[in-house]
């Protein structure tokens, strides 16, 4: 998984994704959808990327398109969403 640009550095901030967990019903679809960002550990436990890597960007649109319960948000600000 990435990591972050540390905010002192003055690079602009890339894509985030946040899950609301309270509303994840832990169907995984976003695994199959992104699995280098998103993946179950146990039984119900979402681990996922906050700040994946602009190239992994399809998956991750895929992965939260593909959320049953839309838990998934991501933002962007190079592409204003």
């Amino acid at each position: 998984m990435s990591t972050t640009a540390d905010a002192s550095s003055g690079s602009s901030p890339g894509l985030r994704v946040c899950v609301d967990l309270n509303l994840c019903q832990a169907y995984a679809q976003c695994c199959y959808a992104a699995p280098r960002s998103f993946r179950i550990e146990g039984h119900e436990a979402l681990i996922y990327d906050p700040a994946p890597a602009a190239q992994d960007r399809a998956d991750i649109e895929r992965a939260r398109v593909a959320c049953p319960v839309q838990a998934i948000r991501v933002e962007d600000p190079e592409r204003g969403a």
